[in-house]
């Protein structure tokens, strides 16, 4: 259910109505529009009474919230979030690049990609540091020595970290370092995860499920909401079908149907839904086109000697390309890409 506010509504009205949620025994959640406010009421499945509310000074309107994730949902949350990243905003007009390695390997190899991802136009680092493999005899990270190489390229070039944690014990060592904690597909519905990352006070990107419908991923994201978290990011990543020519199907119609569902910026990860550095590009450009706010694209100076995911990795040079590419076809949506700040640590 939510609470319509008259927009002349007093804060003291808003309280009222906020004290009364609460002594029904329910959660209030506020959403401050330029216009009117929201009083979400999020609990159990106990039907409630318009009526408790709707004689009440200030309110305009009380309405029931059918779909079952309701504090992602546009009925709770008209205006599109824009998830603030220190200063780095991600949902507004401007598209923001995200592109590293699958793995930190070692120093070498991530200085160089992140200077080189920088010099393109990203202005975030990615790059795994825990690594959920289907062997337990592939390459399974650095943990947190791969972390503290991601803090020193951050420091080396200026570039926003995010980086996966795949358990509820490793999210307090991520949140040490990280600017993003980014939740894989494997994890989506690991609800003591997604509680855990909700609470660590950073911006969370969630990824779909290999086979998650969009409600399944919605409702994943109302985890994190529930917790308190609202700068929350959905990553499409491509899903599991029938075909073997890629490595996943990406699912364009899922980007427009979530921003019609829901008020959470939604990027695109076309490495991970295609599988092959050969259809990256092509993809990338159709998630812009599609309305995505922001790519994550995986780059590696030496695909062919990567320790995971080299086969969809792209080379500096060839991810150049791509944000050339992707530049030209969100002026073309009326949008930009977000520039990269340059600083006195990077070289000229």
């Amino acid at each position: 259910m939510i609470i319509i506010m008259k927009h002349d509504a007093t804060q003291a009205q808003i309280d009222y109505v906020v004290a009364k949620v609460e002594g029904l025994g329910y959660e209030a959640h506020l959403s401050a529009g330029q216009e009117r406010t929201i009083v979400g009421v999020i609990g159990d499945d106990r039907p409630i009474d318009p009526g408790n509310f709707q004689p009440i000074q200030g309110v305009e309107n009380v309405l029931s919230i059918l779909k079952p994730f309701k504090l992602a949902s546009r009925e709770m949350h008209p205006m599109d979030t824009v998830v603030d990243v220190d200063g780095l905003l991600i949902g507004g007009n401007e598209l923001v690049i995200m592109a590293g390695p699958c793995s930190v390997e070692n120093r070498d190899q991530l200085l160089e990609t992140a200077h080189a991802v920088k010099e393109s136009g990203a202005t975030i680092l990615r790059g795994g540091a825990f690594k959920p493999r289907s062997s337990p005899y592939s390459f399974q990270g650095l943990g947190e020595e791969g972390l503290e190489l991601l803090a020193e390229a951050r420091h080396e070039t200026g570039l926003k970290i995010i980086t996966e944690a795949m358990s509820p014990e490793q999210v307090p060592v991520v949140a040490k370092y990280a600017d993003i904690i980014q939740l894989g597909a494997r994890n989506m519905q690991n609800y003591e995860l997604l509680r855990a990352a909700g609470r660590a006070g950073l911006p969370v990107l969630l990824k779909r499920g290999l086979m998650a419908t969009i409600e399944e991923w919605l409702m994943s994201a109302e985890y994190l909401l529930s917790v308190g978290n609202e700068r929350i990011i959905l990553c499409e990543r491509g899903i599991r079908s029938f075909e073997s020519y890629t490595r996943n199907t990406t699912d364009i119609n899922a980007i427009p149907v979530v921003q019609e569902l829901s008020h959470l910026p939604v990027i695109l990860d076309p490495s991970h839904s295609t599988g092959k550095w050969e259809y990256v590009t092509a993809v990338a450009r159709a998630g812009v086109a599609a309305g995505a706010d922001g790519l994550i694209i995986e780059v590696h100076p030496n695909p062919e000697e990567a320790l995971s995911d080299g086969a969809q990795s792209l080379r500096p040079e060839r991810f150049a390309e791509l944000v050339g590419q992707v530049r030209e076809v969100a002026r073309a949506v009326g949008r930009e890409l977000i520039e990269p700040e340059w600083t006195s640590k990077t070289p000229a």
